[in-house]
């Protein structure tokens, strides 16, 4: 992984110095630059954006702050970047949700995706993993669908938050399965990923690093993964399109962007 972080440190560094900074002044950076990222730590964007800021810090010469602000489908970490000065200082590190979806999903945004940031870089593409608690008797996507259907409406399936990749995951699941499935919504793909292993519910859709050494370890049942090949992690758990949901693909992405130099009304 050393040599992809290097490389993707010096990218980000020179997105970052085309984008994010083209207004800022030649001695830039001569403070800290805090990088908010809108999902708890432990999941995947907050991994590998902590494994690029030792690459990052020694780049700029200054140091570069995480800041976890999760919460509403990541509006909440993006409202502060929006808001924050266009000057290289705060950066956002945001999702398919909050810059895409979630102008679908709410009757209001609290930003506009497409005039309140400038995209600085894409940082990553990431599948998802259905996942369940050993205790329900269902060992495979077929028998977690057949005991759905069984009890339309009792199972309980958690994701990383309203307007996430991982409701929308989750709501495909549930309409190409064609079961009643009730959602619940988590500040995150961690905290989610916890509350399936503490047994408190039963099924969820997470991000691979929330997940991975409980499944390994057999404390969390993985029926599917939503990409549409195998996971070389997961080289035995099947795709939801071969467990059945054929056509099934779902996948998220994260980047980094920057408060854009506007006018606003707040």
């Amino acid at each position: 992984m050393h040599p992809f972080m290097r490389a993707a440190a010096a990218l980000l560094c020179s997105a970052m110095a085309t984008t994010a900074m083209a207004q800022a002044p030649a001695d830039y950076p001569k403070q800290p630059v805090r990088i908010v990222v809108t999902f708890p730590p432990g999941g995947s964007a907050d991994a590998v954006v902590r494994m690029l800021v030792p690459r990052l810090t020694e780049r700029l010469g200054q140091q570069v702050v995480v800041d976890n602000r999760p919460g509403a489908g990541g509006n909440i970490g993006l409202t502060l970047v929006a808001k924050a000065p266009a000057d290289g200082y705060t950066l956002g590190v945001g999702a398919a949700g909050a810059l895409s979806a979630n102008s679908s999903l709410y009757a209001q945004m609290p930003f506009d995706p497409v005039k309140d940031f400038k995209p600085v870089t894409m940082l990553a593409a990431i599948p998802f993993v259905i996942i369940g608690h050993p205790g329900l008797q269902a060992k495979s996507q077929q028998e977690l669908i057949a005991l759905a259907k069984a009890q339309p409406g009792k199972l309980s399936i958690a994701h990383g938050g309203n307007g996430t990749a991982m409701h929308l995951s989750a709501a495909l699941f549930s309409q190409m399965a064609d079961v009643k499935l009730v959602e619940v919504p988590y500040k995150g793909s961690g905290p989610a990923a916890l509350d399936v292993l503490a047994g408190n519910v039963p099924l969820a859709v997470v991000d691979l690093p929330s997940a991975l050494q409980h499944i390994k370890a057999g404390k969390l049942v993985a029926y599917a993964v939503t990409s549409p090949q195998r996971l070389p992690q997961l080289p035995d758990v099947p795709t939801a399109s071969e467990g059945g949901l054929t056509g099934y693909d779902s996948t998220g992405w994260f980047g980094v962007v920057a408060p854009a130099a506007r006018r606003r009304p707040w």
